[in-house]
């Protein structure tokens, strides 16, 4: 996943996309894009969000290592202390890693929080509506039905 609510958004979401091609694999699809307002604490700033379906011979703590760097080089502050959720510019998490269950202490896969979300699950229902989430042996086309989220997500008309 792929999301950004400081700066510019479209910019930095692209630059993202185009680091993860090289340095983390191969994009090997993209959903549409979406703007959503935050989730789980207040700001003015709304995220872009999209998701990004990747082929890559890293295993899921090198690939998340890569992507924290990405993170990092475009103005991602994963230094300076916060209390819950903040807003900013780069946002890369890992939603799935195949069929697999991880927990590791960089990567815990599916998403813990993947099925709360609905600004995880539209773009996911693009992309993978009939893959089944190995914890919860439900589809994301199921959870997306089921979830209690009703925060405001909307499809933007323009691709990154």
């Amino acid at each position: 996943m792929v999301g950004s609510n400081v700066g510019e958004r479209e910019s930095l979401m692209n630059q993202a996309i185009e680091r993860m091609n090289g340095i983390c694999g191969r994009v090997v699809a993209k959903s549409p894009v979406y703007e959503s307002e935050p989730w789980g604490f207040e700001s003015e700033n709304w995220f872009l969000n999209q998701v990004v379906k990747m082929e890559t011979q890293f295993g899921p703590d090198e690939l998340m290592k890569r992507l924290l760097a990405i993170e990092l080089e475009l103005g991602r502050d994963r230094v300076t202390p916060h209390e819950g959720y903040v807003s900013r510019p780069m946002d890369l998490d890992i939603l799935y890693f195949g069929n697999q269950v991880i927990e590791t202490e960089y990567v815990t896969a599916p998403h813990p929080r993947l099925h709360l979300r609905r600004f995880t699950l539209m773009p996911l229902c693009d992309l993978c509506p009939e893959m089944v989430h190995p914890r919860l042996k439900t589809t994301n086309a199921e959870l997306l039905q089921m979830c209690q989220d009703n925060g405001v997500v909307k499809k933007m008309n323009y691709e990154i």
